[in-house]
């Protein structure tokens, strides 16, 4: 008869995803996900083949967390209105998650591009397609990521050192960048 599971993928996983963001993807090793997990390390290949393969869990976890966060900011049925509240939950997702966010925009191996799952990315073109037409979409939709990532990044990094208020600064830009793309 089989050994009793000692652990799941799903623990596995948020062990992880918890330890990559208390000590940074590069010292995040199987042996401190084993302990976490109450498991000995090779027990943990089991459930993960590698270390590759427990950020690819984790990726594909991340991915589905955003993208379950932007579906449910996406509802209003006003584009606008929708691209804001999708552009302020991603940033209270990336302020939840500083470390593991940044991972959906590093080249993946296997797939030679990024982790967004197409869902999200297929509501955000859905959105500025309707605000810029469909021929500005790409470009409206590579312009508000690359600016919501920035500023996100910026703020995690603590890089807004002159007086002000934050808060207004990213309703400023995101008010700019919508009005640009809505330009078009």
């Amino acid at each position: 008869m089989p050994a009793h599971a000692q652990t799941s993928t799903a623990a596995i996983v948020a062990a992880g995803r918890r330890l990559l963001e208390e000590h940074g993807a590069d010292a995040l090793t199987m042996r401190d996900v084993a302990d976490t997990v109450g498991v000995r390390t090779p027990s943990l290949y089991k459930r993960v083949r590698s270390r590759s393969d427990l950020f690819r869990l984790i990726v594909e976890d991340v991915a589905g967390e955003l993208n379950a966060a932007i579906d449910a900011a996406a509802n209003s049925g006003d584009p606008a209105a929708d691209l804001r509240a999708t552009a302020r939950a991603y940033r209270s997702f990336a302020r939840a998650n500083p470390i593991a966010h940044t991972l959906l925009f590093v080249p993946q191996a296997a797939t030679g591009g990024t982790a967004l799952p197409e869902r999200t990315t297929a509501t955000l073109l859905r959105l500025v397609t309707e605000l810029a037409g469909p021929h500005n979409a790409l470009p409206a939709a590579r312009t508000v990521v690359a600016w919501a990532y920035g500023f996100i990044t910026m703020e995690l990094a603590g890089a807004f050192q002159l007086t002000g208020d934050i808060e207004q600064a990213w309703d400023f830009g995101l008010d700019h960048v919508l009005n640009a793309i809505q330009q078009t």
